[in-house]
């Protein structure tokens, strides 16, 4: 089957790439890990267990 120009034209598509997956896991995980570094410096406040630099 051959399809013509006006034919082509017509055509609607886009899937998901791999990449595009890639970016939203890994922005995903970076926010979970700045919650996560958040969530521990918030807690260490509360106990008083501050290393001083």
């Amino acid at each position: 089957m051959r399809l013509e120009d006006r034919e082509l034209m017509d055509i609607v598509g886009g899937a998901i790439s791999a990449s595009m997956i890639s970016a939203v896991v890994r922005g995903i995980n970076s926010i979970l890990d700045l919650g996560r570094s958040i969530g521990t410096a918030i807690r260490r406040l509360q106990n008083g267990k501050i290393c001083s630099l």
